[in-house]
């Protein structure tokens, strides 16, 4: 049989057990609760035994001997110099650069201090040992421009080093001294390291030789403006000058990174530097002992980031790859049929996670290698053979057509697509056709598009005008991946109509 319970019964019934209750705690009560007073369940947490803090004073002990301290100087008379306060050459740096303030290579120098002519003719860093024989590393910036390298090691020995080569693009330089039987440093596997774990670095901050901070790995992978070719290791590790080139150890005492960078608004340690990771390090120091400089494959495509929206609209199951946004005419990758709107997903079987690393893994590799690329096109992985060309410094000349100058026999006629919130040009004389947009709002404001960009194709359909773009927009669905021409360069934007 099954009773209701009305409202009355059941406030009557509640106030009974919450009398009982109050009487229990009064020990006037009966031992065992009403079924009417409910618990909430207890959550079973098993206790762990407090976590201690790494013990640094071993690896001091056992790895401490193959740092060794650095100066680099143009006049021989220069090294006998007193050592003055820190001081940071900013010519380096365009008065308009937004990363004046922020990431600064780790050179002897503080910002905003005034200083004599002769006082940039001498560096100081840190470096390690990585054979016997006398090999060292330390950082490319430590010891460019200059004429003599003297490096000091543990024990106070000093020796005259041969600079054997040095890499601009990484940061890594190698050394050479005429010395045998030195202890070396362990290399470790920067690829096993995890954010959160233990770190350690040893060399002399503001000339305060073989000191140790430590920290732990805040993060892998990180892409720096204008380094194309390393994916930084980021820690919380107190860095200061003096402290580039030197090694980056993990609690296993093997090294994992050399100490190049910091994010600085001062020039100094706040709380953010940056490491090399010491196989991309390795890398570069073979090449440079086999033929003094480094040489990097190349694709010859201009790559973007893969956003949540453009992967969706290349209908991508996750924002993953590298997203060609233009392929270099005459490339290793145009003769090898890599398309505008590709994203590369895999080279040789492995992942590309972020755009940033496809620079990595094709730059690791020689020129003249052919790699296996997985490619997204049109909905579905394809794979496309590759023979890498050789990187070099030029950049793609690209030509950028003004606004405000038209040749006479131009034809302009305005129009808006209203869904979208663009209002376009539609420019035309008699060699070509093109759209530029005139004002944004709405979806496209959205989307990231400007004013004064070109529109090139939608959902990969080229348009020139007003009757190719609705064709395009009205067949694309509801998140359409837009190409468009902005200053030159070319970039993948993403139209969401939902």
């Amino acid at each position: 049989m099954i009773v209701k319970t009305t409202p009355k019964y059941l406030t009557l019934l509640l106030t009974a057990s919450l009398s009982l209750a109050g009487c229990d705690k009064l020990g006037i009560g009966q031992e065992q609760q009403p079924a009417s007073a409910v618990k909430p369940a207890e959550t079973k947490v098993e206790k762990k035994a407090p976590a201690t803090l790494p013990d640094f004073a071993k690896l001091v002990e056992q790895e401490g001997s193959a740092v060794v301290n650095i100066q680099a100087y143009k006049d021989p008379a220069a090294a006998t110099k007193p050592r003055k306060d820190d001081e940071m050459d900013l010519n380096q740096f365009p008065d308009n650069d937004p990363f004046y303030e922020f990431f600064k290579r780790l050179v002897p120098n503080t910002p905003d201090v005034p200083h004599d002519e002769g006082d940039n003719d001498q560096n100081f860093g840190s470096g390690f040992i990585i054979s016997p024989d006398g090999y060292i590393l330390t950082n490319t910036h430590v010891v460019s421009g200059l004429d003599r390298i003297k490096v000091t090691l543990n024990d106070k020995r000093e020796f005259i080093a041969k600079l054997i080569g040095s890499d601009p693009q990484t940061d890594v330089a190698l050394l050479k001294i005429d010395a045998k039987n030195l202890s070396i440093v362990k290399i470790g596997n920067p690829r096993d390291l995890k954010p959160g774990e233990w770190v350690a670095a040893i060399g002399a901050p503001f000339g305060f030789d073989n000191s140790i901070t430590s920290g732990i790995v805040s993060a892998k992978g990180r892409s720096l403006p204008n380094e194309n070719y390393t994916p930084f290791i980021q820690t919380d590790v107190a860095i200061n000058p003096g402290n580039s080139g030197g090694p980056l150890f993990n609690l296993d005492g093997q090294v994992i990174g050399i100490n190049s960078q910091i994010y600085s608004r001062n020039g100094v340690f706040m709380g953010i530097s940056f490491a090399i990771p010491i196989d991309i390090a390795m890398n570069v120091v073979e090449q440079l002992k086999a033929t003094g400089k480094v040489q990097r494959g190349q694709l010859g495509v201009i790559i973007q980031e893969v956003s949540y929206d453009l992967a969706k609209s290349f209908k991508l199951d996750k924002p993953t790859g590298a997203l060609i946004a233009k392929v270099l005419p005459g490339s290793p990758a145009a003769k090898a049929g890599l398309q505008v709107g590709d994203i590369v997903r895999s080279v040789n079987g492995e992942t590309v996670r972020t755009s940033s690393e496809l620079p990595v893994m094709v730059g690791n590799l020689v020129p003249g290698k052919e790699i296996t690329l997985g490619v997204w096109r049109n909905g579905k992985e394809n794979e496309l053979k590759v023979m890498l060309g050789a990187a070099t410094d030029d950049k793609d000349e690209a030509e950028i057509e003004s606004g405000n100058i038209l040749p006479q026999s131009i034809e302009a006629k305005d129009f808006a697509v209203e869904e979208l919130g663009m209002n376009l040009r539609e420019i035309s004389n008699n060699e070509k056709k093109y759209l530029v947009v005139t004002n944004v709002s709405g979806v496209a404001q959205r989307a990231g598009i400007r004013r004064g960009d070109k529109i090139l194709s939608i959902a990969q359909s080229k348009v020139e005008d007003e009757a190719g773009l609705r064709t395009a927009i009205a067949g694309s669905g509801k998140n359409i991946p837009l190409l468009v021409e902005r200053k030159g360069t070319t970039l993948f934007l993403a139209l969401n109509l939902q």
